[in-house]
């Protein structure tokens, strides 16, 4: 997740220019979206604009020829999907508040933690609207920490549950015949592989993850559940994480002294067999990444046995949105348990679903059943059970500065 200190800084502009919320039922068109039957028909045959993150193949193909096949056939709705990154959406959606449009040009946005708590802070955002979500109400569990808290952020209906993802490990089955389940196993095996592990440099996000779980796993995360967002308190409270980096340290691909920039480096000395392990933090993605060469075929995934950091990611409507009708028909496909097991499906996505499986008719329950994980996966009950929910946002940045000080800068 990036943190804008741009945008941040822009808040605090906009906070003068802005003198209402987006707290409204209404559109211009004077259309009750708190009527279902209101907001299908006003929705369609209109046009509804997704802005989000365009780096990963599947979940494009997931968003053009499923989403938008299935909002045309069941609400007569065009979706166009926006590749953009979140900074740059964050940007846009701000100076056309500032200009004053009342017809903006995002309607859906793909948004998370700090990001969507500026956001909404700034009244960027419409809302809350999750309530009026016919498939919220009855498929997802309402009451989650993980639906109504987005990286420790209050959501308060301003945003619905996209998917869900959790952090795992890989490791190549074909090489490696010891693997390791806990803290201490790691260091045995990384000290009796010398050079063949390592982890992408925080910031990056699954090298900063990987990091949040090492704390998860030697620090009660309670103990960070209300620590004051300061870094000398957070450092006492992580310590024994920052000892332990220290210690693989040596061990590590050039001995410490430098790290992959990015996870797909990190992949990238993987699937040349320079690293034995690897990390990701969509587990269900890398059975299609395995078919198709990009990661050796005997990758299998494993977590630790105090668990991994596993998040939501979320979806709001801009709150100058020409079209929050559409925009609310939309994320209700989203959450149908059509769309979830598609995109559960590895071979389209293999994201994590967000809605519960207890809630749903014995007919959509057989479409989560009758999917195939591929062999390198681990089954998704397990995966919950072993699933520490995210560190509050705020914390995050000053645990990657007290890494790259005590860790990455460290003798």
């Amino acid at each position: 997740m990036k943190r804008l200190l741009s945008f941040i800084l822009s808040l605090i502009i906009v906070f003068s220019l802005i003198g209402c919320s987006s707290k409204t039922s209404k559109t211009a068109e004077n259309v009750d979206l708190s009527n279902w039957d209101a907001v299908l028909k006003a929705s369609k045959g209109t046009t509804v604009t997704f802005y989000g993150w365009g780096g990963n193949e599947l979940t494009n193909k997931w968003v053009d020829n499923y989403l938008a096949k299935a909002v045309k056939n069941n609400y007569d709705i065009t979706l166009k999907r926006v590749p953009m990154n979140i900074d740059d959406i964050l940007h846009k959606l701000l100076a056309e508040k500032q200009a004053g449009s009342k017809n903006g040009s995002i309607d859906i946005v793909w948004i998370n933690g700090e990001n969507f708590y500026n956001a909404k802070k700034a009244n960027l955002l419409y809302g809350p609207f999750s309530e009026s979500l016919p498939n919220f109400k009855e498929k997802v569990d309402t009451a989650s920490p993980e639906v109504t808290y987005d990286f420790g952020f209050p959501v308060e209906g301003y945003e619905v549950p996209f998917g869900k993802a959790q952090f795992v490990m890989l490791y190549n089955s074909d090489k490696v015949s010891k693997t390791f389940n806990n803290t201490k196993e790691l260091m045995d095996f990384v000290k009796s592989n010398q050079g063949k592990f390592t982890y992408p440099a925080p910031p990056d996000f699954t090298g900063s993850a990987f990091v949040r779980t090492i704390i998860c796993n030697l620090v009660d995360p309670n103990k960070l559940s209300d620590i004051k967002a300061d870094k000398a308190e957070v450092q006492k409270v992580i310590q024994p994480a920052l000892d332990y980096l220290n210690e693989l340290k040596p061990y590590l691909w050039n001995k410490g002294k430098s790290y992959p920039a990015t996870i797909a480096q990190l992949d990238s000395m993987y699937s040349d067999g320079q690293l034995l392990a690897s990390m990701t933090y969509n587990p269900y993605g890398t059975t299609s990444r395995i078919e198709n060469g990009e990661l050796p075929s005997g990758t299998k995934s494993l977590l630790l046995d105090k668990g991994t950091v596993g998040n939501t990611h979320f979806l709001a409507i801009a709150g100058n949105s020409q079209n929050k009708a559409g925009a609310m028909a939309v994320i209700n496909q989203i959450l149908s348990a059509e769309a979830q097991a598609l995109k559960y499906d590895p071979k389209n996505w293999g994201d994590l679903p967000v809605i519960s499986y207890d809630k749903l008719q014995t007919d959509e329950k057989k479409l989560f059943d009758n999917i195939k994980l591929g062999q390198d996966s681990i089954p998704q009950n397990i995966m919950l059970q072993q699933r520490i929910p995210e560190l509050r946002a705020e914390l995050v940045p000053i645990i990657e500065k007290l890494w790259l000080e005590n860790v990455a800068k460290g003798d």
